[in-house]
């Protein structure tokens, strides 16, 4: 098993960064695709938002909201992936989760993570 526990959340003002952080722990050696996805508040069936994913080898997968404002990286040494926002606006607010699987991002982003952690809650004020 993996646990995935997810920090940085916070209140951050339009304009403002935040820089997310999520701890893998347990079998960490089965760990392949890592990734970030998001549930914006009053989200249609409380739909989780793939934001983007990074496998070992460092390769990344971003969906377009992560493309121009959103980076994705990955500390191996430290079991660490982090989300670097900038630029945020009322529409990132929401609870940010991280999640993984043993395979690559080719195979498991979006649909197929198997790991998920609690979230972190990201409020945009303005």
């Amino acid at each position: 098993q993996v646990q995935l526990v997810e920090s940085g959340g916070g209140s951050v003002q339009v304009g403002g960064s935040l820089r997310l952080s999520c701890a893998a722990s347990g079998y960490i050696a089965s760990l392949g695709c890592m990734g970030w996805f998001r549930q914006r508040a009053g989200a249609v069936g409380n739909k989780r938002e793939a934001i983007a994913a990074i496998d070992t080898d460092g390769r990344t997968i971003a969906t377009d909201p992560a493309k121009a404002r959103f980076t994705i990286s990955r500390d191996k040494a430290k079991n660490s992936l982090y989300l670097q926002m900038s630029n945020l606006n009322s529409e990132d607010t929401g609870t940010y989760y991280c999640a993984a699987a043993p395979v690559d991002c080719t195979l498991a982003y979006p649909h197929g993570m198997d790991y998920w952690g609690y979230g972190t809650l990201v409020t945009i004020s303005t």
